[in-house]
């Protein structure tokens, strides 16, 4: 790693980009330290909604420039994507509040409280580090710890009819909303992104593990961005297991295997990519040294110091399991970050409960129909279904147009198009087919892969209107009625389970989600800790190292996040089929104890 190629002269602007719990943060800021400390004078920004890099660190940093004293010549920016979020909400709605009726403001409010508006008002804040050249005059590299995403990028780039757009009451299905505070320098806007599709100026340095999932999602960014001219993409993998680890340890050996077989089936389109290794390394990425030490070879690395390992004092899947089955019937949501496991996770519950002669529908959203290579041999009372997520935004995307679309010019359309193009239009759409499959809920169990975002929710409530419009309808009626949005918030109905991994960006963005759920009047049931280390009582050093790390991880979702929680053991094989999907749940915690414990022997 001593001459990564995402280093070789590198241009003004780094940007690092990947889902939470790769370790984008990490070598972000380890490139950050090299840069300065080859003498260069750095700016290391932030506008990941998770972001941790005061924590890193070990200082606070904020929304100012700081010196980061134990590096000279480095300098860190934090922007709060939540606090610039709300001042963007502050700007769009202060003009409209006392005017228009609080229902159609409260409306608003919730239309602007997602995720889009959060990346548009943290674009909105570090287009002036891209454009601005006196502010950054004295910096000769600023590293970003976050990038765009490609329907950002796309949003801007389109013509300045925003605002005419939303008068006419067109623009309310997902993400332009947000864009009704950027009446600002269009001209800066421009140039900024110009700034990112520039390879003189910009690197974007891709981040992944050796994982088929998160490979395949690295892919969809990397060919996304491509296709708006961002092509100067370097490809990192983080977190390689060193050789040496795999020789006395059968779970190290077969954690091994899974990774060459990822990197062997790497999608086509990262092949011809620059690439660099990063080698998992035993120590938490916090402080200066730990994060020099981040991108050094691993033979200059001391061996890792570790205690015996003790058992785990933690729920099991089973437990939770019991309780759900003791219900009889009603809707199972697996809800989290890609890569977790929620697609293992949701067949393994939907095992237990059939194995106990219960009805269940498992079905799933999952675009690879990863469900069926989990699950090719489904018990008796199990039913399986996919959604197909492209099938279902086409037709919505269809109807809108047909409806919505129908009256507007050139350029209005083309502006929903665009709209229709957002994240969040899926998200609405795989809604709207699972909502079909709710209703069975209330004489069966129906167990869900891939549930929508709290953001998704709250935009159907407030502003998808079939809650609302059939509540309109059915108020001055005897009639019963329900929703899915009902049944969603009703604890008696649903359960909703947050899948985690006992790591920080992993944990901070799942009680991101809980917070947007319980926005949406949806209280998260539990957490499940997938795929933990402490769990599975590895024999490698490294490796037992960090599963003493963990602890503190899984200790706090109990303390500070989870009403109840499981933690699962890293599985030595993948657990496909009945039978290794039900050792999930028969008292997982218990039998990873004593494979531990028969393994020290």
């Amino acid at each position: 790693m001593a001459n990564a190629t995402f280093l070789e002269r590198p241009p003004r602007f780094l940007f690092f980009t990947g889902k939470g719990g790769v370790g984008k943060t990490s070598i972000a800021c380890a490139t950050a330290i090299r840069l300065a400390e080859s003498g260069k004078r750095v700016l290391l920004v932030s506008t990941d909604p998770a972001s941790n890099v005061g924590q890193v660190f070990g200082v606070t940093i904020g929304n100012r420039m700081t010196p980061l004293d134990a590096v000279p010549g480095l300098f860190a920016l934090e922007i709060n994507p939540q606090a610039a979020a709300q001042g963007y909400r502050d700007r769009i709605v202060g003009p409209v509040r006392g005017v228009l009726p609080d229902a159609v403001v409260k409306g608003i409010e919730e239309q602007l409280s997602g995720a889009c508006t959060t990346e548009i008002a943290a674009f909105d804040e570090f287009t002036v580090l891209l454009t601005d050249s006196d502010l950054v005059a004295g910096y000769d590299h600023i590293v970003f710890d976050t990038a765009p995403t490609g329907h950002t990028i796309r949003l801007l780039q389109l013509p300045g009819a925003w605002n005419s757009f939303l008068e006419t009451g067109k623009g309310d299905a997902s993400c332009l909303g947000p864009l009704a505070g950027l009446q600002k320098q269009r001209a800066q806007y421009k140039a900024a992104v110009e700034a990112l599709a520039d390879a003189g100026r910009t690197r974007l340095i891709l981040v992944a593990r050796a994982q088929q999932a998160t490979l395949r999602e690295v892919a969809r960014t990397h060919e996304e961005l491509a296709a708006i001219g961002l092509t100067q993409q370097h490809l990192v993998i983080n977190g390689i297991l060193p050789p040496g680890e795999a020789e006395d340890d059968p779970l190290a050996a077969a954690i091994a295997r899974r990774e060459r077989a990822a990197l062997a089936e790497i999608p086509e389109s990262l092949r011809a990519l620059p690439r660099d290794q990063v080698a998992l390394k035993p120590f938490n990425l916090v402080g200066v040294d730990a994060l020099r030490r981040l991108l050094t070879p691993e033979s200059s690395l001391p061996t890792p110091i570790h205690e015996a390992s003790q058992a785990l004092d933690a729920p099991d899947l089973n437990s939770l399991v019991e309780h759900i089955a003791a219900d009889g019937h009603g809707l199972v949501m697996l809800m989290g970050k890609g890569g977790v496991g929620k697609t293992t996770l949701a067949a393994a519950i939907a095992v237990a409960l059939a194995r106990r002669g219960l009805p269940v529908h498992l079905t799933t959203s999952d675009p690879a129909a990863h469900l069926a290579e989990t699950l090719p041999d489904a018990p008796e009372n199990l039913t399986m279904s996919r959604i197909d997520p492209r099938a279902e935004t086409e037709r919505y995307r269809v109807h809108v147009l047909e409806t919505t679309g129908k009256d507007l010019d050139a350029q209005g359309r083309a502006l929903l198009e665009e709209d229709l193009r957002s994240p969040c239009t899926e998200e609405i759409a795989v809604f709207q087919a699972f909502s079909r499959i709710i209703r069975e809920a209330g004489r069966k169990f129906v167990v869900m892969d891939t549930a929508p975002t709290g953001h998704t929710l709250l935009l159907l409530d407030a502003t998808g209107a079939y809650h609302r419009e059939i509540t309109r309808q059915m108020s001055t009626t005897n009639v019963h009625y329900t929703t899915p949005m009902m049944r969603l918030r009703d604890p008696k109905q649903t359960k909703a389970l947050i899948v985690t991994l006992a790591e920080t960006t992993p944990v901070l963005e799942a009680a991101d989600l809980q917070a947007d759920l319980e926005r949406a009047g949806i209280e998260p049931w539990a957490w499940i800790v997938n795929q933990s280390l402490a769990a599975a009582h590895p024999r490698s050093p490294l490796l037992r190292q960090r599963a003493q790390n963990e602890r503190a991880r899984i200790e706090e979702i109990a303390s500070q996040h989870a009403a109840r929680y499981a933690v699962i053991a890293l599985q030595e094989e993948e657990p496909v089929g009945t039978e290794r999907l039900r050792a999930l749940t028969e008292r997982s915690a218990d039998a990873a104890a004593t494979r531990g414990k028969s393994k020290e022997s």
